[in-house]
């Protein structure tokens, strides 16, 4: 396996220690859960399928790569509410499997835990990275049950950036570095979350 996949691939157990991006292994700060909104430990229905992973990386239209990419380098955070009560983001979302469950690839666009943190890390500069593709290759809101529940589609759904209500669907909220991303449904915690105290190196 390709060195820097691997360093790449720290949270799924190749390797213990730092991330890719030369940070500790982080899980969700205080300070960047909303005051308003009770963690949950990835409730039915959000969790991750690894088994798929690969097919949720093409269907957002990403590339499987062997290593993290190093052209364009950057974080965002992304809250997850459901009437004011938060949802866990999993780790690994963007990354493949293989038949023994290790993982074997990686896009430009994942997390390694779940603080929320997505990162991008492109071969390219200059694309831009979506909060519809983060939500493809998590395998939600993708539109197979009612509104509001995990696999809804992103109709009633709210996204703010920065603490700012975006009026565009969500899907198309573009990624942009140590952006606070909230998509919430329901009822919104008061204030909104507008940022984020992303650990030192991200």
């Amino acid at each position: 396996m390709n060195k820097r996949l691997a360093v790449a691939l720290t949270m799924s157990g190749l390797l213990a220690g730092a991330t890719a991006c030369g940070a500790p292994a982080q899980t969700a700060p205080a300070s960047a859960t909303p005051s308003a909104a009770a963690t949950t430990a990835a409730p039915a229905g959000w969790e991750l399928d690894p088994a798929a992973g690969a097919q949720r990386i093409k269907a957002a239209g990403l590339d499987i790569l062997t290593a993290e990419g190093t052209a364009e380098h950057y974080h965002a955070h992304l809250d997850v509410l459901v009437d004011g009560k938060a949802v866990t983001v999993p780790a690994e979302i963007g990354f493949s499997f293989g038949a023994d469950g290790q993982p074997n690839g990686i896009s430009a666009l994942h997390t390694h835990d779940t603080s929320g943190v997505i990162h991008i890390e492109a071969p390219t500069p200059g694309l831009k990275y979506t909060l519809g593709q983060v939500l493809s290759e998590w395998g939600v809101l993708d539109g197979k049950d009612a509104t509001g529940a995990p696999h809804s589609g992103t109709g009633g759904w709210t996204a703010y950036v920065n603490g700012a209500k975006q009026n565009a669907p969500v899907s198309t909220v573009v990624l942009k570095a140590h952006d606070e991303v909230v998509l919430s449904f329901g009822t919104a915690p008061s204030p909104v979350p507008s940022s984020y105290d992303f650990p030192a190196g991200l």
